[in-house]
């Protein structure tokens, strides 16, 4: 019997699990109604930090309300054991400029540098009609 198509088997198996495996995400963050833009950052990881900005301007953590002191206090003993961890800011689409931008400045001060804000990607324009001849 020749082993040379199973390992090919195999190794595309495992390619798949692999593959499967990374776009099975676990998303811990609040419910917000995010805005919509073209350009989307879809592929969250688990190893990622989430903030979550309601339309009153409360912050969360994964799913826990805090206060800006207290989430720059968490947020600089998460960058001292991993500071190229990349941070997630959801904000609701009727949450205030001011408050996303608290929010984003709390994790500046913590020293992120891989900032991103999620956004709910843009259904596809119809296609425009040709001119009528």
């Amino acid at each position: 019997m020749e082993i040379i198509p199973l390992i090919d088997v195999m190794f595309f198996l495992l390619a798949s699990f692999m593959m499967v495996s990374l776009t099975m995400t676990k998303q811990k963050s609040i419910k917000v109604k995010l805005p919509m833009a073209a350009a989307t950052q879809s592929d969250l990881k688990p190893d990622t930090i989430n903030l979550g900005v309601n339309p009153k301007g409360d912050v969360f953590l994964d799913t826990t309300q805090i206060s800006l002191p207290d989430l720059e206090t968490r947020l600089k003993e998460r960058f001292a054991k991993d500071p190229a961890t990349p941070v997630y800011i959801s904000g609701d689409a009727d949450t205030r400029h001011a408050d996303m931008v608290k929010a984003l400045d709390a994790v500046r001060r913590a020293g992120f540098s891989q900032v991103a804000f999620n956004v709910k990607p843009m259904e596809a324009a119809p296609a425009a009609s040709s001119p009528a001849k």
